[in-house]
């Protein structure tokens, strides 16, 4: 899978993730619709600037746009969000955060197994 592909797609699952239409996120990031579509589809290679209002239309840092794709696959999008969250707040008690969540997927075990 190239670049591009796994960047279209990745765009869409944030877009989502977050409840957006394309015409919403147009809005939000002052890009037009046809942009959105054509960036979902991987039909251009979007311009540094353009990257900047996308990720500002879906309220990300730049980097979360790329460190997804370090991969290869793009990660779910809310755990992508709740790592930025992380790392932008060092004052988080993050081993209180991680044994709470311990605790929560404790009670409620994956019905599956």
């Amino acid at each position: 899978m190239q670049f591009g592909t796994l960047f279209g797609h990745h765009v869409r699952r944030l877009r989502k993730a977050r409840g957006l239409t394309q015409e919403r996120l147009a809005e939000l990031s002052g890009l037009a619709v046809d942009t959105i579509r054509r960036l979902e589809r991987d039909e251009f290679s979007p311009s540094l600037n353009t990257m900047r209002k996308l990720a500002g239309g879906l309220d990300l840092p730049m980097s979360t746009l790329f460190e997804a794709l370090d991969v290869g696959e793009p990660v779910d999008p809310e755990i992508q969000e709740l790592v930025t969250v992380l790392r932008g707040r060092p004052d988080l008690p993050v081993s209180a955060l991680t044994a709470f969540v311990r605790e929560l997927i404790a009670a409620f075990p994956d019905e599956k197994n």
